[in-house]
């Protein structure tokens, strides 16, 4: 199918398909556009919606972001996961404010250059909030572009990735380039599924070489299957009579960086030690329900333990510790197991209380 005929059969699918009434698709502008489109890497659309009216309703302008308190922009990304993506936004939005006067750049190549915006999400941006003509491959127009031209090969590759962009620069329009790149993704995400896609209804049906080999789950090439590396941490949560667990912040880089976690322990033996350098005493320890975390490159498996403790005074001396207050807990960034984890302390320790 020529170019024109591809572009056109797709905006005409979106003109009555498409998704319309998505979030960032109202007052659309560049910030916008760029906040739903870090939020949507690597995250579904129905768990990014509630998100980014939360985030939208804290810090709705980029001069918002910029100016805020890391552990409030932490705190509205929680749950979200991959939190470089988070610390990247703040970043992003100091250079935009400080580098380009509060205005995202009007260029691809010069989007690709803040922190956190790789070149399909500058694509994005670009078509979506400014009317330019930018090719985008996230991951669902890399799958109706895979399987339209039955691309050999896993799109991690960078040869086969610089194929896969010069299919989707071949395809993109010059008019109604902001709706064509919606209506991809769209594609991609109602129809063109991983597992089950709805070929019947698909406005390329006729064409696609996958559909017509009969192959379309061959493609995209799937990545090569290595085993997940095991780990595993003993997670204490040292519990005063006020109600409060003990925290600390992890280092800006790494894992969780920037989050507040609880500390991790090879084993029970540790605790002793722990506890006298934070001037406490050790009373009774039950062990919770331990926790498994997968991250793209490794699984965590989380033996958490509650642990009475008493300490002197309301406060920890170092200042990267603090109490965190189960009952009116402040605005922080918690990883996912760790917020998970104060939760089932706060339950364990109230059925205690009112037993």
């Amino acid at each position: 199918m020529p170019p024109e005929q591809f572009s056109q059969a797709v905006l005409d699918w979106f003109d009555v398909h498409g998704r319309h009434d998505l979030p960032w698709q109202q007052d659309i502008n560049p910030y916008r556009v760029w906040v739903s489109e870090i939020m949507l890497q690597q995250t579904q659309v129905s768990t990014v919606l509630n998100y980014f009216d939360r985030f939208m309703s804290a810090l709705p302008t980029v001069k918002d972001l910029a100016e805020a308190p890391e552990d409030e922009v932490l705190h509205l990304w929680t749950g979200l996961g991959y939190y470089t993506r988070a610390r990247n936004l703040q970043k992003t939005a100091k250079i935009v404010m400080a580098e380009h006067a509060g205005e995202f750049p009007r260029d691809v190549e010069k989007l690709t250059e803040l922190p956190g915006i790789g070149r399909s999400t500058a694509g994005a941006i670009a078509s979506i909030s400014m009317g330019i003509r930018a090719p985008i491959l996230d991951g669902n127009v890399k799958r109706v572009l895979a399987r339209y031209v039955a691309q050999e090969g896993y799109p991690g590759e960078p040869a086969v990735a610089r194929q896969l962009w010069a299919v989707a620069e071949r395809y993109t329009p010059h008019a109604r380039a902001n709706h064509y790149t919606q209506a991809m993704m769209d594609l991609g995400a109602t129809l063109c599924t991983r597992s089950k896609p709805s070929c019947l209804l698909c406005p390329l049906e006729r064409s696609c070489e996958a559909h017509l080999l009969g192959l379309e789950t061959r493609y995209p090439v799937p990545k090569p299957r290595k085993a997940i590396p095991q780990k595993r941490t003993l997670m204490p949560l040292l519990a005063n009579d006020r109600g409060e667990i003990l925290l600390y912040r992890r280092p800006s880089t790494g894992l969780w960086g920037g989050l507040w976690s609880l500390p991790e322990l090879d084993g029970l033996d540790d605790l002793p030690h722990l506890a006298s350098q934070h001037a406490l005493q050790m009373g009774r320890s039950q062990a919770l329900p331990g926790v498994l975390h997968t991250f793209s490159h490794f699984q965590l498996s989380i033996e958490p333990w509650l642990v009475r403790v008493q300490d002197a005074g309301p406060c920890v001396a170092e200042a990267d510790w603090l109490w965190y207050n189960l009952a009116t807990p402040p605005r922080l960034g918690l990883a996912a197991p760790v917020k998970k984890l104060l939760k089932h302390a706060a339950d364990v320790l109230n059925a205690g209380e009112s037993s």
